[in-house]
């Protein structure tokens, strides 16, 4: 059986969601989410295409990964897959050739799920362990609790202010009304939200984008941000509760979220949030 890897149009992005949607469970892997893609899509949908790359088994993908930079791949695969070794060989085979149009030449990294065999082929290769990611997981089976911060949906009436609290969370963040309006437009946002959170004198002080993996799947915080003139005072728990709250809104079972283990105030306002720890993951390198 042939394995063929491929990047998709525009047109199939949507079929690519599907399928990552489809592959989220409780019980699974910490692996790509149809979230990732939509937060990508920031960037457009022809930008969002050119970074993803498909390994189909006749006809059918077995495995999605998508360059969050042209030096960084993330990956999932299909769960029958995880544990398909000649599946595994050739995605590091393809990862390890810069001609076959995956990673550029230098040092890169690559996010693969802790399960199956992947991770040893990697290692096996010479590739090694970047620095520890913390995801956490919160069972939304029960209602979740206020955090007392006033919630708003975003649109497009409101989408400067989501902006603006992205720029202000994060150092560097080129999150533009423009690139909001292209990620609502892209596919994975049909179900998903985006929050925006009101201190009590009305002032937007954080906020938070939700994406749902369709009903009873896993849902993702990405990402979450309070302003940085505004830390310290519970809105990032407050904000995480209501990412939760509406994940199980959309139907979600459960609300993922991930970050740097060095990042010990996000883990514990995540912690805070009701979400629990799950085991941690690491990058593998290539600087050969």
């Amino acid at each position: 059986m042939t394995i063929w890897l491929g990047t998709p149009e525009v047109a199939g992005l949507s079929e690519v969601a599907a399928k990552l949607g489809e592959w989220q469970s409780d019980g699974g892997v910490f692996q790509l989410h149809p979230g990732d893609l939509g937060w990508y899509w920031r960037f457009g949908g022809e930008r969002t295409a050119s970074a993803v790359r498909v390994w189909e088994r006749d006809g059918e993908p077995v495995a999605i990964g998508m360059l969050d930079e042209p030096d960084l791949l993330r990956l999932a695969f299909a769960p029958e897959a995880l544990g398909d070794e000649e599946l595994a060989r050739r995605i590091v085979d393809d990862c390890s050739d810069p001609e076959r149009g995956v990673l550029i030449e230098g040092k890169v990294y690559f996010e693969a799920p802790t399960a199956g065999v992947i991770q040893e082929l990697l290692t096996k290769d010479g590739w090694t362990l970047d620095e520890p990611w913390q995801p956490l997981r919160r069972d939304l089976a029960e209602p979740v609790e206020d955090g007392g911060l006033t919630i708003e949906t975003v649109g497009p009436e409101n989408a400067a202010e989501r902006t603006a609290i992205q720029r202000a969370s994060f150092d560097g963040s080129t999150f533009s009304d423009d690139r909001w309006h292209a990620m609502a437009a892209g596919t994975p946002y049909a179900t998903a939200r985006c929050l925006l959170g009101r201190d009590a004198q009305g002032t937007a002080v954080a906020g938070v984008t939700v994406w749902s993996a369709g009903e009873g799947k896993p849902g993702l915080l990405e990402p979450m941000g309070v302003h940085r003139d505004y830390r310290g005072r519970g809105y990032g728990q407050a904000i995480t509760l209501a990412a939760a709250a509406a994940l199980r809104e959309l139907g979600s079972s459960s609300a993922l979220v991930s970050t740097p283990c060095f990042n010990v105030g996000a883990v514990a306002t995540y912690e805070s949030a009701g979400f629990t720890p799950l085991a941690q993951t690491r990058d593998q390198v290539r600087d050969f």
